[in-house]
């Protein structure tokens, strides 16, 4: 048998380690293909454990929504992806061809994910809530080849749109309904792998060539695909160990949806390339239940979201206190600003401070973050990992930018160039993808500053995106499903700010000449955009307007939208249509 390269030790202190720390020492606490030919993300996060002394290990604990409970082992996952791999194979799948799942928090994905990873595919795990339009959307843009799902999401969200993506070749269908058998033109899950081997060898892996699309909605437009690469292992490996203080037997729980990116990094690959035991949840958001799940199964290390933290806060933190959690050591959130009221109510429920963290679909991985063993700052994302360069910049009118020395002042956050796991692209639009940059430096679009002591402190957003318990919405999307209404002319939406959900999804609706305005209308409009967006990203809210503020050049005004609704000066208006 061909000998096992060792990784190198890993350290664990991104204070000491933040002036010797490279990343090329980080790519030494991974394995690498056997024979030196390169570098799989699943081979990291599940072949090189199935194949060595955490093989018995527990790799997935799938909690279904009853709550009983079914073990995955890394050998066992290793296996069944492997089998998907084969499956594609067999089905003429070839390396680089796109493949996506649409599916809840269940074990399908992980080895759904693992084994389009392995056969060296471009996947994309999709937001199971989200409405037909959204699927069929990013679907065609991804022009996929396969898709994942159950029987009862394709038969809501992917029956009726199939017909619009000629691309996709093969859909493979998990029985959750058995009673009315398989849909028409799909293929059974279970008898594909069932049919398929459990052995596979992954083939030669560029660590430069593409292994993850992740969708992010723009301003303006359809939602943009960053792509990333298998190098990008290198960095939720090595920012899980810094930021999210994982150790070897640990029981770790990110209760992140996959189809958004922290659940694929974080959800999935970071924890399982440390060997961990990683809890998948199937129900829905329930305090009750997470407060028990966290103490039956004794979890190490919590990754959650603001919005989750701000719903258990509703219910008071004695019903948090009323279970033990003797195992958790370390709480992390990310997704939006965590209030320093949130922290210290960690302290209160759960005797532990809640440790924000800041990252970007575009970034791949945590960027800044409240370690442990640093002082927890409320209120602040925290200081820079490891192997990353930041700065506040000021934009300057040839392009460039130009850093913000002094501390406490406002401008861009702006990253160095040369994280592995750094966004490779914009699918299709190379122009939008080199507006991001200038020189060396990314420019993240989000406003913060920088304390004398370096930490970072969030201010906002520098466009009009909106963020809604975690999930940043793109008002572009939202405003096209709208407008296919038939009474509708024209709308326009903002984010407005909501105690529990950060912000929740205002529509402007303007009509059609000739119809009226109604209570009955305003229902069917919300019911019409949530079928076709899903809950998550449907307004929560619509108001008739007899017409929308615009520039002369014809671009709806949503700055002015929100001033006016929420009270705040209205800014320069020089560029505003003329009544």
């Amino acid at each position: 048998m061909e000998p096992v390269r060792t990784p190198a030790p890993i350290p664990a202190d991104p204070g000491t380690d933040r002036a010797r720390f490279s990343w090329d020492m980080a790519r030494g606490w991974l394995q690498g293909l056997p024979r030196g030919r390169g570098l799989n993300i699943a081979h990291e996060a599940v072949d090189r454990h199935a194949a060595g002394p955490h093989a018995g290990r527990t790799a997935l604990r799938c909690i279904r929504k009853d709550g009983t409970a079914q073990d995955l082992s890394y050998a066992e996952l290793g296996a069944r992806s492997s089998r998907f791999a084969n499956a594609l194979g067999g089905l003429g799948v070839a390396a680089g061809d796109h493949v996506f799942t649409l599916l809840g928090r269940v074990g399908t994905l992980h080895v759904a994910l693992l084994g389009a990873l392995k056969h060296r595919c471009v996947v994309t795990p999709l937001f199971s809530a989200f409405g037909p339009q959204p699927v069929a959307t990013r679907l065609a843009l991804g022009n996929a080849r396969v898709l994942v799902t159950t029987s009862t999401l394709y038969r809501r969200k992917v029956e009726g749109i199939r017909q619009q993506l000629p691309a996709l070749a093969h859909v493979i269908v998990v029985q959750d309904d058995e009673r009315d058998g398989l849909p028409t033109a799909t293929l059974d899950w279970q008898a594909l792998l069932a049919s398929a081997s459990p052995a596979y060898e992954i083939g030669p892996t560029d660590p430069q060539s593409p292994a993850l699309l992740h969708f992010t909605s723009g301003t303006t437009g359809a939602p943009k695909g960053a792509l990333h690469v298998h190098e990008a292992v290198v960095a939720h490996h090595a920012t899980a160990l810094y930021a999210l203080d994982l150790r070897d037997g640990d029981v770790f729980w990110c209760t992140a949806d996959p189809g958004w990116v922290t659940g694929t990094s974080y959800g999935i690959i970071a924890p399982l390339s440390h060997g961990l035991t990683v809890i998948v949840d199937e129900g829905e958001f329930d305090a009750l239940r997470w407060y028990a799940t966290l103490e039956r199964e004794r979890v190490n290390v919590w990754y959650t979201a603001p919005t989750a933290v701000r719903m258990m806060m509703k219910g008071g933190a004695a019903t948090a206190r009323a279970h033990r959690y003797a195992a958790l050591r370390f709480i992390a959130s990310v997704g939006e600003p965590l209030h320093p009221q949130a922290v210290a109510w960690g302290m209160e429920a759960f005797g532990l401070p809640i440790h924000d963290n800041w990252w970007q679909t575009e970034t791949g991985g945590i960027m800044i973050a409240n370690c442990a063993g640093m002082a927890v700052r409320p209120g602040s994302m925290g200081r820079p990992l490891p192997g990353v360069t930041a700065a506040v910049v000021r934009r300057e009118a040839d392009g460039g930018v130009a850093p913000i020395e002094e501390p406490g002042l406002d401008g861009e956050l702006a990253l160095k160039r040369g994280w592995p796991s750094m966004f490779r692209g914009y699918l299709n639009d190379e122009a939008r993808y080199a507006r991001c940059f200038a020189g060396d430096w990314y420019l993240t679009g989000d406003l913060a500053r920088r304390d004398a002591d370096g930490y970072y402190w969030f201010v906002g957003r520098a466009d009009d995106m909106i963020k809604s318990a975690g999930h940043l919405i793109g008002p572009y999307e939202v405003e096209s499903v709208l407008m296919a209404h038939p009474a509708v002319l024209e709308a326009a939406v903002i984010g407005k700010p909501d105690p529990l959900i950060g912000e929740a999804v205002k529509a402007f609706v303007a009509l059609k000449p000739g119809i009226a305005a109604s209570d009955a209308l305003q229902r069917e409009l919300l019911g019409f955009a949530r079928t076709r967006l899903g809950a998550a990203v449907a307004p929560k809210e619509i108001a008739f307007a007899e017409a929308l503020p615009k520039t002369r050049s014809g671009k709806i005004m949503r700055r002015l939208l929100k001033a006016r609704e929420l009270g705040l000066p209205e800014g320069d208006t020089s560029a505003l249509e003329a009544a």
